[in-house]
């Protein structure tokens, strides 16, 4: 592994900022200090005027390996990913065949291992009949057990009462859960197709899967986690209602804890008009009142952590009409510049971006020595210029489904180095994909 010599950044970490430096040695923080430049390093990266943050970890994610290929992959996903500034994810069940086994949970991590230039772990998925598995599976082999208590992508949907409260009493690891009620959705659909047949508008997205059906799944979780004592994390919250099932107050006495999404915090339901099906996801993007709320619950401790729920599909997928178009879209690339706008205009502070989406996700899911710059920690960190603006095109989408949703959009920072696990995997607009990124371990 190659010595790396970071100078002058200024470093963003624990709740502090301060100018500094950086050691990295065997893919290790060697050293964090005032004034490093005399240590031997194959690599120095002179960071004057640019931040340095811990790597984020995305908790949700879809990279379609195996079976939806054709969309995306681990190889892909990743490098879009370390682009970003992204240095470790955690990829859903949902593919072709879904991961609902220990034997397909395990294909994935030989695939990733050999495909993947980002940090990674695996969801192992629940469903009605496999219970047992679900007890099976070793704590610190997976990052978690995900649960649809919504409608889901094949045959994922967990609806059996007696199973959900097994799962909810038995799971070994952090149970992860999408939250929307089923049956109130199929009734709203009903409406909505008698009216507009294939062809309802985007904008009826929001009514068809409403704030009503995420409150009922979303409340019945909550009301399961504190019956069974179960570890929750509810994934993208939505609504301003739904912010009343959280607490604030420090992340390590909190049993349940609540995610946003980038996408539900940049984008509201006036968006549909210009942004169509690009912008359909599950569950959907809400009102303007709604947005603000889960802005402000970021800052208030109510919503724990970022991420993106990064699910890309083909432009020929999105431009069906409305009840064709798969739901989801990439955002793996362009998360933390989207966030960093809210630092921009005074939203977020740089402290609460890196507490959001590298050390509260590293604290909650319990994974080893990640998530922060400190000495002996495995150096995954981003490195961003403040001031260097750029237009989303074709031109640097770097997705394989090539297009995304903030498509001519001026960001107003860059990513300009990223480091995997030591490894200086992204710079100055170049990838290095000779060394992979490591699966992850866990303090379980």
């Amino acid at each position: 592994m190659q010595r790396i010599l970071i100078l002058n950044a200024t470093i963003v970490n624990e709740g502090s900022i301060r100018t500094g430096d950086v050691s990295i040695e065997h893919g290790r923080i060697a050293q964090v200090g005032g004034d490093l430049a005399s240590r031997s390093a194959d690599v120095v990266v002179d960071a004057a005027g640019n931040v340095l943050l811990p790597g984020l970890i995305d908790d949700q994610v879809h990279f379609r390996e195996p079976g939806l290929t054709h969309k995306a992959d681990i190889f892909s996903e990743s490098r879009a990913a370390v682009a970003g500034g992204v240095t470790t994810y955690m990829e859903m069940p949902n593919t072709q065949p879904p991961t609902t086994t220990l034997e397909r949970l395990e294909a994935k991590f030989q695939r990733a291992a050999t495909q993947s230039l980002a940090n990674y772990s695996f969801y192992l998925g629940a469903t009605n009949d496999n219970l047992e598995m679900i007890k099976a599976l070793d704590p610190r082999a997976a990052c978690g057990v995900k649960v649809f208590m919504g409608s889901s992508t094949g045959n994922m949907l967990v609806d059996d009462p007696e199973q959900l409260a097994h799962i909810f009493a038995d799971a070994p690891t952090l149970i992860a859960v999408h939250c929307e009620d089923t049956p109130m959705i199929a009734a709203n659909e009903r409406i909505f197709r008698e009216r507009y047949g294939d062809n309802a508008p985007p904008s009826c997205h929001p009514l068809i899967r409403s704030a009503e059906a995420c409150y009922a799944s979303s409340s019945l979780a909550v009301d399961l986690a504190r019956r069974h004592g179960a570890r929750l994390h509810i994934l993208h919250i939505t609504t301003a209602r739904e912010l009343d099932l959280f607490a604030t107050g420090p992340l390590d006495q909190k049993q349940i804890t609540a995610e946003a999404c980038v996408h539900h915090l940049w984008f509201d339901d006036s968006d549909y008009v210009t942004r169509g099906t690009y912008i359909k996801c599950n569950p959907a993007i809400k009102t303007h009142d709604d947005r603000t709320a889960l802005i402000q619950a970021v800052r208030d401790g109510r919503i724990d952590i970022i991420a993106t729920d990064h699910a890309p599909h083909t432009l020929e997928e999105k431009r069906q009409p409305y009840f064709r178009v798969p739901s989801g879209l990439p955002l793996v690339q362009h998360a933390l510049v989207a966030l960093l706008e809210y630092y921009h205009d005074g939203v977020f502070s740089l402290e609460l971006i890196a507490e959001k989406t590298s050390h509260a996700v590293a604290q909650r899911f319990q994974i080893a020595e990640r998530g922060f710059i400190r000495e002996g920690y495995w150096a995954d960190l981003v490195l961003v210029d403040l001031n260097a603006p750029f237009v989303v095109g074709p031109d640097n989408i770097r997705y394989r489904c090539g297009w995304s949703p903030f498509a001519g959009y001026t960001f107003r920072s860059s990513v300009a180095a990223t480091i995997v696990s030591g490894h200086l995997a992204y710079h100055q607009g170049r990838l290095d994909d000779r060394r992979m990124g490591m699966r992850l371990e866990f303090a379980r």
